[in-house]
């Protein structure tokens, strides 16, 4: 079995994990490399939802009996995880979304919603980059079509990096909102997030971070990052679906204005007028995704109990291993940078002329689970000039044996097609 530095004890964590014993096709052992679209459940957090809906399932907040109260606490205590696992100065900054779409949308409507200073209009200018996840392009083209905003967008270098040469031209007096992806999903690119702040900030133009490939693989800490909001989802990060998190600025998020209307997120109703409960319910309206905010604060301390800094280092050496043997495969092309310097555990890459949806079909053959087409980011692949990829990603349960597997897969694909 290969050996590397920095590998987490992959064994005993993989009998966290049932899926993952599972056989396919007649016997194949799943050898499961869709991490980048969701993470298979420990079953830490498998436990936890059912045993909120063994015990404890009623709606939260207004009740004053046993279930209620104990399902709110429940409720609330995952805020609270969610809080520390970010190290967000409040609680009160963390709102539950049932999806980092969600919460990138919620953040662009506040915006086309709000008052000065924050509000876009036809006079101001809305930046994003080539390389964001689809969640994070229609919300703001649609924000630019309403309101008039002029939309831009940092380009990408061949090597998958995003071209920062005219950041003082993209990122000017007219900008209100960057709003970029801190790990690409496609590209596997961590961004420098330093640089695009620090421009950001000389202008006043708030940030917006997706974190939807970060919060999963490497520490979290969104007071360092110094933006104004920070989106991630749950289902990526051993959380059920139907979870998202947006983290906002204690004072952005008492001055801007709620997104969805309903219960939960008044303080008065009359026929003539509400008014609106503080920040984080504000933006919270209906019953919320509670049993999956309990699954979430599970895979959270189920994280931590083995820890985010050694995750990140058993994915880094993970991905400098899947680098090195990939490069051995013939007419292998990565999209993306081909070495694990800043660079997180997704990669995408084509294969000679062979359709990737072929390849991914040949490798599910073979007990091989990867992702193909353009992965909600269809304009990298325009970039590019590819129809698709293929895009293997890793996560702490991974292997190098995985990785072997995956190689030996593309060796038969490439027979497969002669």
């Amino acid at each position: 079995m290969t050996q590397l530095p920095g590998l987490l004890d992959v064994e005993a964590i993989r009998k966290d994990f049932p899926v993952l014993d599972r056989q396919v096709h007649d016997g194949k052992k799943l050898v499961y490399l869709d991490n980048a679209a969701t993470s298979q459940k420990p079953r830490q957090v498998l436990d936890a939802l059912s045993e909120y809906y063994e015990r404890y399932n009623a709606n939260v907040h207004r009740g004053v009996h046993v279930l209620a109260e104990e399902a709110t606490a429940l409720y609330e205590g995952a805020r609270d995880k969610v809080a520390a696992f970010i190290n967000a100065p409040s609680r009160d900054e963390v709102i539950f979304t049932k999806n980092a779409s969600e919460s990138l949308n919620l953040v662009a409507n506040m915006l086309g919603w709000a008052d000065e200073p924050y509000r876009v209009d036809h006079e101001t200018e809305i930046v994003i980059t080539e390389m964001e996840h689809h969640s994070n392009i229609v919300p703001w083209q649609l924000l630019a079509q309403r309101t008039g905003a002029k939309l831009k967008w940092f380009g990408l270098t061949d090597d998958g990096r995003l071209d920062l040469s005219n950041i003082d031209e993209v990122i000017t007096e007219k900008t209100k909102i960057v709003s970029f992806v801190l790990v690409s999903n496609i590209l596997g690119t961590v961004n420098p997030v330093e640089t695009i702040i620090r421009r950001a900030q000389e202008v006043g133009a708030l940030v917006c971070i997706d974190a939807s490939q970060a919060a999963p693989h490497m520490p979290m800490d969104v007071q360092a990052l110094q933006a104004d909001f920070v989106a991630f989802t749950g289902h990526k990060m051993c959380g059920p679906t139907g979870i998202g998190v947006l983290w906002g600025r204690q004072e952005l998020l008492e001055d801007l204005p709620p997104f969805l209307g309903g219960g939960e997120m008044i303080e008065t109703v009359s026929m003539h007028s509400s008014t609106y409960a503080p920040a984080p319910h504000k933006f919270e309206a209906g019953t919320p995704p509670i049993a999956q905010a309990v699954g979430l604060g599970a895979a959270i301390d189920y994280l931590q109990s083995i820890g985010m800094d050694k995750i990140l280092a058993h994915e880094h050496a993970l991905t400098e291993y899947a680098v090195r043997r990939l490069a051995e495969v013939p007419d292998l092309r990565i999209i993306g940078p081909t070495t694990a310097e800043d660079r997180g555990a997704a990669i995408s890459f084509t294969l000679g002329d062979i359709h990737p949806h072929d390849v991914g079909q040949v490798l599910d053959e073979q007990g091989i689970a990867v992702r193909v087409g353009h992965h909600c980011a269809r304009p990298v692949c325009l970039r590019y000039g590819i129809p698709a990829t293929t895009r293997a990603s890793f996560y702490l349960y991974s292997t190098p044996a995985e990785i072997d597997a995956l190689v030996e897969g593309l060796e038969h694909v490439r027979n497969f097609f002669g």
